[in-house]
């Protein structure tokens, strides 16, 4: 209680501070913020790492040592081996990055097409299929999981990647952000394309998709990171060890009547790379979303 109140002052009084201060002042207050609030976001970070090569006693400890008394590198060998001994860590990484690339691919292009088709034609009920597709983002997945799990279980689709991918094929906020942004795309360009005699399908791939790489290089880092947190519906669809993905493996650690504390950061560790691969890949689009277009006709 006490420590939300000393956050809540120190908002009210730096609010206060960048109303009435002058412009060099607040630039130093702005700066010194951005640097305290990336701090706040990096400790559970800079714990996750830290834990990862303590014994499990020294991460209960209190106070907590953030430098390791004694580094516990077997963590991560019980971290691959697992509660079962069975090594599926990189089957279950496997399991994931298949899930996501899967969704992630489906909801570029799926979410792409329907953006431009709803964001550049003009035709009766636009707006009505667009509301309707908005008014899906308003429904909490928990209100739809099980009626979602009694269909994929009449499909047989339950331990497959088939159950896992096929009822995220596409989302409405990947639709949402693609029809948002190709709204500002210059409809000239596409005029010319077609006075040249350019197809749609065409115009799509070599003009659309080629300079909407800011958007798409967004949904694809927000797309596959909820599909690789994913843990409810794995834990729903997936019963098998073998089709089980990151998430429900982390899950694991915490079943047992001792939970190996270690090993789960362990785990955490590796498991957050791919994630850190795939921004590190696609940061320069995704931080470059204020570019302006550039087509150009062949």
């Amino acid at each position: 209680m006490a420590f939300f109140l000393f956050i809540s002052i120190i908002t009210v009084l730096f609010i206060v501070l960048m109303i009435f201060c002058p412009e060099n002042i607040k630039n130093i207050l702005m700066s010194f913020f951005l640097i305290a609030f990336a701090a706040i976001v990096l400790v559970p970070l800079l714990f996750m790492f830290t834990a990862s090569v303590q014994p499990a006693r020294d991460i209960i400890a209190m106070p907590y040592h953030w430098i390791p008394r004694r580094f516990e590198w077997n963590n991560f060998y019980r971290a691959l081996a697992g509660n079962d001994g069975r090594f599926t860590f990189i089957r279950n990484t496997l399991n994931s990055l298949i899930v996501s690339a899967s969704v992630t691919g489906s909801t570029l292009l799926l979410a792409s097409l329907t953006g431009y088709s709803l964001a550049k034609f003009h035709f009766r009920g636009n707006k009505l299929v667009f509301i309707f597709i908005m008014m899906t983002m308003m429904i909490p997945f928990e209100t739809i999981m099980v009626p979602l799990y009694m269909v994929v279980l009449k499909l047989h689709l339950q331990n497959s990647y088939q159950g896992l991918i096929v009822p995220f094929l596409v989302n409405a906020f990947g639709v949402f952000m693609m029809r948002q942004y190709l709204q500002t795309f210059p409809d000239d360009v596409l005029d010319a394309a077609r006075i040249d005699g350019c197809s749609e399908p065409a115009i799509y791939a070599r003009i659309v998709l080629v300079n909407s790489g800011p958007a798409l290089a967004t949904l694809a880092i927000l797309t596959f990171r909820q599909q690789w947190d994913s843990l409810m519906w794995p834990l729903m669809v997936a019963q098998e060890k073998t089709l089980k993905t990151i998430p429900t493996y982390i899950a694991s650690f915490a079943e047992e009547k001792f939970a190996d504390e270690g090993a789960m950061m362990a785990v955490a560790v590796l498991a957050s790379f791919p994630m850190i691969i795939l921004f590190i890949f696609l940061s320069k689009y995704f931080l470059g979303g204020n570019s302006m277009y550039s087509a150009g006709k062949e």
